[in-house]
């Protein structure tokens, strides 16, 4: 039986405890993807690009991937109350600093410590509800509710913004924030004592270096994949340096883990086939995951649907999720073959992004989405958690933390990639379906005058001038087009995730050895990846 530690007063029931340590993660899981639950209302708040807040994003992820194995150090050094206060007072002062600036160049480094500090909240709570957890399944059952709150961000802060985001300015979220941190830090000071899991290991030799090199690399990918295709990738120069940047920091991080006694990621664990077969398996899954987006963009650009009943619509998406967790949560318990996990998981995403191909259309009813929507949650509700034990358990105890360090560094790569051929799809489909169009429309074409002089007709009878009607006749013209090119651009991206489900799932039922690995938990002290 595992030793309840005191790090609570004797007065706070257990469950209670369990209850809050949880809690102390939602705050932070909430930040995470917070500027893309209205990415236009951000970037015109800000006074920048979409893209900018998707990098602001990226730069949080970048510094949990980054600090994850530096801050296991900090963990050693630090009482666990006083850890947890620290970290929380600079949430709080980072929340404050994201409310008040409007600068979007001091946003940045201010995401990017928000992202370390979450790696502290993470690791620290999760730690802490492991050494009062006496089963493999308790351990199982602590993953699968972390990370279905994590896989449930996006969908949960959607619903919770669009009505604040609507009446208020950008930045009310981040207001909102401070006040999900204070219960949290009011209940810490009065209710926990001064206790260390570990004996306190002082402050020297930080492998400072490699997180530097560590997350300047992650920084430099996040850059690459998400204004690579605006800037037209290595013909500008920034994405050229950013890529030979890259190969250097690659280099002289592998001849640096090579040579240290203690390796910030230890290079062994890819000695390990089921190890770099759950990567691939997650690196997909991840790129699946984030095309829900396309849908959402959809909705707005051609079916006109606002945030707000855009929120509601997702609650289907959200409760598929939730419903995937629980799923899988219980068939990791009950010791199923990770086959018959990923291979409905694997088929579910398959059959939403095929509806989906089929149903995008100028004009449709949204019911029609409802149970697309809900499966594509089921399936990476069903894949996620037993994806990341899976990898943590296809190496050996001793290097499990950098088994999860290294699948949150896929995770990190896959949403960055998704970015990437998002964007790809965007810029570049949409142009070459835009001149296709152009090539067979023309100003002679009987549609094309039918459709102009009915809408100049109605126009005119509208008040308009002559003259004005056929020049706004002509732009319904274009943005009828426009929403035609959004359609197909969703389309053609559909149709290739499609062909990528078919390959993983037809690789999954061929290769028999992934029956092989156990899917448990192999140390009370692991974090989550």
């Amino acid at each position: 039986m595992a030793r309840k530690v005191p790090f609570f007063k004797r007065w706070i029931p257990e469950w209670l405890i369990k209850i809050i340590l949880f809690l102390m993660t939602l705050p932070g899981i909430t930040i995470f993807f917070l500027p893309l639950a209205n990415v236009n209302a951000a970037a015109g708040y800000y006074g920048c690009e979409p893209a900018d807040i998707q990098f602001s994003v990226a730069l949080f992820y970048a510094g949990y991937v980054g600090f994850y194995s530096l801050e296991r150090r900090f963990f050693s050094f630090l009482a666990a109350k006083e850890y947890f206060l620290l970290f929380m007072s600079l949430q709080i002062t980072g929340c404050l600093i994201c409310y008040y600036t409007h600068e979007i160049y001091i946003l940045f480094p201010v995401r990017f410590v928000q992202g370390m500090l979450f790696a502290c909240n993470v690791n620290l709570s999760l730690t802490l509800i492991f050494t009062r957890l006496s089963s493999e399944r308790g351990r199982e059952i602590s993953f699968s509710v972390f990370f279905g709150i994590l896989i449930c961000a996006l969908p949960f802060n959607n619903l919770i913004t669009a009505d604040l985001i609507d009446s208020y300015n950008f930045n009310i979220i981040y207001k909102g924030a401070v006040f999900m941190y204070l219960p949290g830090f009011i209940f810490l000071t009065i209710a926990m004592s001064h206790y260390r899991i570990n004996a306190r290991f002082p402050l020297y030799k930080l492998d400072w270096e490699s997180f530097a090199l560590y997350s300047a690399m992650l920084v430099l990918i996040g850059y690459i994949m998400i204004f690579g295709q605006e800037y037209y990738w290595l013909e500008d120069i920034r994405i050229l340096g950013s890529v030979i940047g890259i190969a250097v920091l690659a280099v002289l991080s592998i001849i640096r883990q090579r040579s240290v006694k203690r390796p910030y990621i230890d290079l062994q664990v890819f000695r390990y086939r089921n190890f770099k077969v759950g990567l691939v398996i997650l690196f997909v899954m991840y790129i699946c995951r984030f095309a829900s987006g396309i849908t959402n963009n959809y909705f707005i650009s051609a079916l006109h649907f606002d945030p707000f009943y855009l929120s509601y619509i997702n609650i289907f998406n959200l409760l598929g999720l939730i419903t995937g967790v629980i799923i899988a949560c219980c068939m990791v318990l009950q010791k199923k073959s990770i086959r018959y996990i990923w291979v409905p998981g694997f088929l579910m995403l398959l059959v939403f992004h095929a509806v989906m191909y089929f149903s995008f259309d100028v004009q449709a009813d949204e019911f029609n989405y409802f149970i697309p929507l809900f499966l594509q949650g089921l399936g990476v509700g069903l894949i996620m958690v037993p994806t990341i034990i899976f990898i943590i358990s296809s190496v050996p105890a001793s290097i499990g933390p950098s088994a999860a360090a290294t699948a949150l560094a896929i995770r990190y790569l896959g949403f960055c990639v998704s970015i990437a051929l998002i964007n790809f799809y965007e810029l570049f489909e949409k142009s070459r379906h835009y001149n296709a169009f152009q090539d067979h429309l023309s100003a002679i074409d009987p549609a094309v005058k039918h459709f102009i002089h009915n809408q100049a007709s109605r126009l005119s009878r509208k008040g308009m001038p002559e003259d004005h009607a056929v020049k706004g006749a002509a732009k319904l013209l274009t943005g009828r087009m426009n929403v035609q090119n959004q359609v197909r651009f969703a389309m053609d991206y559909y149709e290739m995730m499609v062909w990528i489900l078919a390959i993983i799932l037809l690789l999954i039922m061929l290769f028999p050895y992934l029956n092989r690995t156990a899917l448990y938990l192999k140390s009370k002290r692991l974090s989550p990846a």
